[in-house]
């Protein structure tokens, strides 16, 4: 048997990078080291700068002063004033050199004419032989008529005060990058330590346990924000989970007994039928009873779409007036027809952003609930009413209401109390509603319609934001 390929040890840098808290670290590893940098080009240029600076203007200066007193007293005022000047130079910096066409030093303290110095208004640094010791100098030069001006200034000290400077930057900046390195550790340290109990919870759930949740520090810093929205969607799974569980028991247990009864009834036709019609009817029997259980799927098929929020592509604006007086058209009859009376108590507009047709079906499972049970000469009210933040649509009726044990359950799938299981239903008309409420980031209650009377009635309210 050939030996399995073993697969190559992926590299540390590669596996460095994609994590998240490395790529944090380096962006403020970046971010200091440009500050840093920033920082000590400022001081480069208050400090060297500022230097380099004074001594152009003051060669300038000094310059410019030598070519008026040349205008004013010729080459032989110059050549005073030059002189002048090195006397009272008591930290012999200046530089000077006065030479005729032919290079002759008429003036100055400098032997020759530097051989690197081009022409008349450059600014130049070079090496000349100053005071018997060689030195870095910063010179200008002027022509004048006949001759040749140099004026500068020894910047040996103010070299190694720049070189000091650069020693002294060069050590700042190891220091910062130093410092920098070692924040970005302490931020992807962080990092992972705020991480890791989003990262333990996210594991298991994954191994199968929803019952995990992402523990909130006291700090309500984003960690913690993130934190709570994952707790959140993890709360809504879990109650999903649930429902889909309770669906499928009570798919299994309530739609078992018509399934089978349907089965039944055909199979002893078939054996005992006495003739087409008895044949018939039982067959019309039976698609009756598949009818009813269609139906159970259909609603449990829009229960789902709407807790999921497939239908949500389908909100537009309506008018909720509207809406409700088409459903109360619908079951006036009806009721009517059972000797009670549909009140309505509608604005006359109402906008409202949503799914016309959702709304209108758990309106219509509001009234039929209603009509079914309230008692002969009874009252239904449908109503809704604007609020500063919220709509309500209501509806009311003067049957025997819910009792605070059932009226806890009465929204789950396939909950009936038992005073109504000899009434036809599914369990699934409140379920409904309270999907569609959520639907529309709202809520549905149950209430007493007249608390206090007996019976009390029972009143469900839709609560739904404004748009």
């Amino acid at each position: 048997m050939s030996e399995r390929p073993r697969v190559a040890a992926r590299p540390a840098a590669p596996r460095l990078l994609q994590s998240a808290g490395f790529r944090f670290a380096l962006l403020f590893v970046a971010i200091f080291s440009v500050a840093a940098g920033f920082l000590v080009a400022v001081l480069w240029w208050a400090t060297a700068g500022a230097l380099d600076r004074q001594t152009i203007a003051a060669i300038r200066t000094d310059a410019t002063s030598l070519v008026e007193r040349y205008r004013e007293q010729g080459s032989t005022g110059l050549a005073e004033a030059i002189e002048e000047r090195l006397a009272l130079d008591a930290q012999n910096e200046t530089i000077y050199l006065l030479v005729d066409g032919e290079g002759r030093r008429l003036a100055g303290n400098l032997r020759d004419w530097p051989t690197a110095i081009g022409e008349d208004g450059a600014w130049f640094r070079t090496r000349i032989q100053h005071d018997g010791a060689v030195a870095e100098a910063r010179v200008h030069r002027r022509d004048l008529p006949g001759l040749r001006l140099l004026v500068g200034r020894d910047e040996s000290e103010r070299v190694q005060l720049r070189l000091l400077l650069t020693e002294g930057v060069a050590w700042s900046l190891g220091t910062v990058l130093l410092f920098a390195g070692v924040g970005a550790a302490l931020i992807r340290r962080a990092l992972q330590v705020r991480m890791r109990p989003a990262v333990a919870t996210a594991l298991g759930i994954a191994g199968g346990d929803l019952t995990h949740r992402v523990p909130i520090s006291p700090q309500g810093d984003e960690f913690d924000r993130l934190g709570a929205s994952m707790n959140d969607m993890l709360d809504r799974i879990a109650a999903l989970m649930s429902g889909l569980r309770g669906v499928s028991d009570a798919i299994a247990h309530d739609l078992r007994t018509p399934i089978a009864r349907a089965r039944a009834k055909l199979e002893e036709s078939l054996n005992t039928a006495a003739g087409e019609a008895e044949l018939r009817a039982a067959m019309e029997e039976g698609i009756a009873d598949l009818d009813n259980i269609t139906r159970v799927f259909q609603a449990l098929l829009r229960i789902a779409e709407a807790e999921a929020g497939a239908r949500r592509a389908a909100f537009a604006p309506l008018d909720l007036p509207e809406v409700l007086r088409d459903a109360a058209e619908f079951y006036e009859a009806m009721a009517e027809a059972r000797e009670q009376r549909l009140v309505t108590s509608l604005p006359e507009h109402l906008r409202l952003v949503g799914d016309r047709d959702l709304l209108l079906q758990a309106v219509a499972n509001l009234l039929d609930n209603a009509i079914k049970f309230t008692p002969q000469g009874g009252v239904i009210r449908l109503a809704a009413r604007e609020t500063e933040t919220l709509i309500e649509i209501s509806v009311s009726d003067s049957g025997p209401g819910l009792s605070p044990r059932d009226r806890a359950h009465a929204l789950e799938r396939f909950f009936r109390a038992d005073s109504s299981r000899q009434m036809p239903g599914s369990g699934l008309g409140l379920s409904l509603v309270r999907a569609v409420a959520q639907l529309h980031a709202g809520e549905a209650l149950l209430l007493d319609a007249n608390p206090g009377a007996d019976p009390p009635g029972l009143r469900v309210v839709l609560r739904l934001p404004k748009p």
